[in-house]
């Protein structure tokens, strides 16, 4: 016995809607975990749900459905698609599903059809995805976000610069050396970096850290941002930084207790965190610590996919995802319809700050009503 009460097929359907609402994209094994099922069984609820004409199935999962998918009503039913967009994204878990359900809007308002593929961050993976769509007749181009660091990220960049359809870049920038062809659009993750410094030296801050987790394509751009936003306040350096954090790992505990010294010991009283569940668990093992939250230490969380769950709920910058599908199809389509004369286009969209409890300042924040005043 698991002590876990079995989910009927309509408790399970229902749950994969509410996913899908709320995230736009799901993939099929996360489903499987948060249900208790095996993926066969998540699938067969997909394919019911896809019949009934309330998803859409794809490689790896399901999408909230669009409307330009077959079997609607005939006085409903949308003109021809005009194009035929391949898109490929390296999750359905975390941070993608935003983009995958901006660009499927845009999609069905340009009269395109859009053929989406859930890959992996692995390159090998990635490029499979991307041949088994440029197998499909009548692709008319690309959308992806392939890897941009390390030693295949050139090699890879050159070959989707080579295609025989125009290619897309989502939230991944290029030099025009590597890929001189390839328009790209990403949220400016350095200027999301300097509201964070902004905001928390706005709210009294002089000493912010920083920590990144190590595999995150955003994390180079964010450091920069805050480098160069605390030389611009003329803010100290010398404060916690951290690289590579991994507080949802093995060894946790020790990790947050040496991020939580290291605080201590540099001083610092404001600390950006990369992505959200990193801060979300540094937040509670802070508090477990003794160490209060805005009042002693003010935590601002990068991405906004669940920052607003944490206790108290964490300030976050949020990349503006959904418009960042948006034009990536309008870009695509816009190659398409301009030909190959049409210069590269390489966008970058502003990020916004979510304020929340995480970062008040300590005169305004409310104290837990079990803690002592100061």
């Amino acid at each position: 016995m698991t002590g876990r009460e079995p989910l009927y097929a309509i408790q399970r359907r229902e749950r994969i809607m509410d996913e899908l609402r709320a995230r736009g994209a799901v993939s099929v094994s996360v489903l499987a975990g948060r249900l208790g099922v095996s993926e066969l069984t998540v699938r067969r609820d997909i394919n019911a749900l896809a019949q009934q004409g309330l998803l859409t199935r794809v490689h790896g999962g399901a999408t909230l459905r669009s409307a330009v998918d077959a079997g609607r009503p005939a006085a409903l039913v949308p003109l021809p698609a005009k194009y035929t967009l391949g898109m490929v994204v390296p999750s359905l878990d975390y941070y993608w599903p935003a983009i995958v359900h901006g660009a499927r809007a845009q999609a069905a308002q340009q009269r395109a059809s859009l053929l989406l593929r859930a890959s992996t961050y692995d390159p090998r993976d990635n490029r499979r995805q991307v041949e088994a769509l440029l197998a499909m007749p009548g692709l008319h181009g690309l959308i992806v976000a392939p890897e941009t660091s390390g030693e295949d990220a050139t090699a890879t960049l050159r070959w989707l610069d080579s295609l025989p359809v125009p290619v897309v870049l989502a939230e991944r920038r290029v030099r025009t050396a590597e890929a001189p062809h390839l328009d790209s659009v990403a949220s400016d993750h350095a200027a999301g970096a300097a509201l964070a410094v902004q905001h928390l030296h706005e709210v009294g801050h002089t000493r912010i850290g920083l920590f990144l987790e190590s595999d995150s394509p955003t994390g180079r751009y964010v450091r920069l941002g805050w480098r160069a936003a605390l030389g611009s306040l003329g803010l100290p350096t010398d404060v916690a930084t951290l690289d590579g954090i991994r507080f949802d790992a093995p060894g946790r505990e020790r990790a947050m207790d040496d991020a939580i010294d290291l605080i201590r010991s540099t001083g610092t009283t404001a600390v950006i965190v990369l992505p959200d569940p990193q801060a979300i668990a540094l937040e509670q093992h802070a508090i477990d610590r003794g160490v209060r939250v805005p009042h002693d230490l003010a935590i601002v969380a990068y991405d906004d996919d669940v920052a607003r769950f944490g206790d108290p709920p964490i300030t976050a910058v949020r990349p503006p995802k959904e418009y960042v599908g948006r034009e990536a199809v309008d870009l695509l389509i816009a190659r398409l319809e301009g030909g190959p004369g049409r210069p590269a286009h390489r966008m970058k969209l502003s990020p916004e700050l979510q304020i929340r409890a995480s970062s008040l300042p300590a005169s305004i924040a409310p104290l837990d009503p079990d803690s002592e005043e100061s």
